[in-house]
């Protein structure tokens, strides 16, 4: 699931272009959910290649901001025999029309279908609030992620609190910005799950030539690293993520994105964060004259406060992460049964029991491993986990 955030006037069309125009050469189904466009203005700007009939356009459109108007409505009027398959939403503003629809469309496709959703805003729009968009995208994005498939969800980044994408960016696994400034064109990763490269969250200006995409890295100064002053000084009063995000009314997952130097503050939380951890916010410009002679000192407590991923039966928190290695504890609920693995994106992996008694599938074969077991997995990757029993297990994983 790639989230877009987008300014107007960054060409986000000639990346959904591309996208549509490769999964079809691919030989790949895709289905566009239109939120902000009738299938008239979609077939008249953009180019469809062959293999028109592997595409199939969910317009929410005609009845939702089209309000069923007659012009929309002549489009259903004349025979298309070269256009793609068109199905009109008859109520896109009931989100349990449309995830009904939607989901009829996936159960007869074959797995790896490609998905755009045109606009996280537009179905703001029509549904009424940030909350049952995120609701939505709750549930579908992991749905998506099952199925194997690849999906684009793109949104209007002004259009929305930073809340609601902090939320957003918790879970999909990959995030792109697109900006504009002095008339050119910006890229960056907000989000790349499973890939630490400092490099590809920087942000890189691109052009555009005949629907061609062409990226350039920006030089820059070393960066501050505001989010790693924040998460030092946080740690040293002893305060959780959630203490923190709670103080300044954020999510925990905004907190741990600014720690990780994934996405900056906004001027009013920069200085609430400040004031909650007892900062001279001029102090956090600085570069660090010395090292911290404790720093190869990583308490249980500063660790059991940096939550990496939380999901149903089981947490994930964060030792050490860099461009070659990742370090967590995981923490398996009891009674709790995973249908995939809580790492992704890794190339080896140590995953060591510290304690507690958890089932393991790798391929076709289960294991149950106790404290003092170790797995290590080179090509190999864990479709299955249980623990089965009444007590907590955690495990110690090192990815490289």
């Amino acid at each position: 699931n790639m989230v877009w955030e987008m300014e107007a006037g960054t060409s986000e069309d000639v990346f959904i272009q591309n996208f549509i125009s490769t999964s079809l050469a691919d030989n790949k189904e895709v289905i566009y959910a239109s939120f902000n466009r009738s299938p008239q203005s979609i077939m008249l700007n953009m180019k469809i290649p062959g293999k028109a009939d592997k595409l199939t356009i969910l317009d929410c459109f005609t009845s939702g901001k089209g309000k069923s108007d007659r012009a929309f409505l002549k489009y259903y009027e004349t025979q298309h025999p070269a256009a793609p398959q068109v199905i009109r939403v008859n109520r896109p503003m009931d989100i349990s029309i449309f995830s009904e629809t939607i989901n009829s469309i996936q159960d007869k496709l074959s797995e790896g279908a490609r998905y755009i959703f045109d606009s996280l805003t537009g179905m703001q729009d029509l549904w009424g609030d940030e909350n049952s968009t995120h609701k939505f995208f709750t549930y579908m994005c992991p749905r998506l992620y099952d199925l194997g498939t690849v999906a684009y969800w793109m949104l209007e980044k002004d259009a929305h609190s930073q809340a609601f994408k902090a939320n957003l960016r918790h879970i999909t696994q990959v995030v792109i910005d697109l900006s504009k400034k002095k008339d050119k064109l910006f890229l960056k990763a907000v989000k790349l799950d499973g890939r630490a490269n400092r490099e590809a969250f920087k942000p890189h200006s691109f052009e555009i030539e005949d629907q061609h995409v062409s990226i350039t890295p920006v030089k820059r100064e070393t960066p501050l690293e505001i989010g790693t002053k924040i998460k030092e000084a946080r740690i040293k009063i002893g305060m959780s993520q959630k203490d923190l995000s709670d103080k300044i009314g954020m999510t925990s997952s905004f907190i741990s994105q600014l720690e990780n130097n994934q996405i900056s503050p906004s001027l009013s939380s920069f200085l609430q964060i400040a004031e909650v951890l007892g900062l001279n916010p001029a102090a956090l410009f600085q570069k660090s004259s010395r090292k911290d002679e404790t720093e190869w000192l990583v308490r249980r407590k500063s660790i059991l406060g940096n939550i990496s991923r939380k999901e149903q039966g089981y947490t994930l928190y964060n030792i050490l992460s860099d461009d070659k290695k990742r370090l967590y504890v995981a923490i398996i609920n009891p009674g709790a049964e995973l249908q995939r693995h809580f790492v992704e994106l890794k190339k080896e992996e140590l995953i060591y029991v510290v304690r507690g008694k958890i089932l393991i599938r790798v391929g076709n074969k289960e294991r149950e491993l106790e404290q003092g077991d170790s797995v290590f997995l080179k090509d190999s990757f864990p479709s299955y986990w249980k623990n089965k029993h009444t007590e907590e297990a955690e495990l110690l994983v090192l990815c490289g």
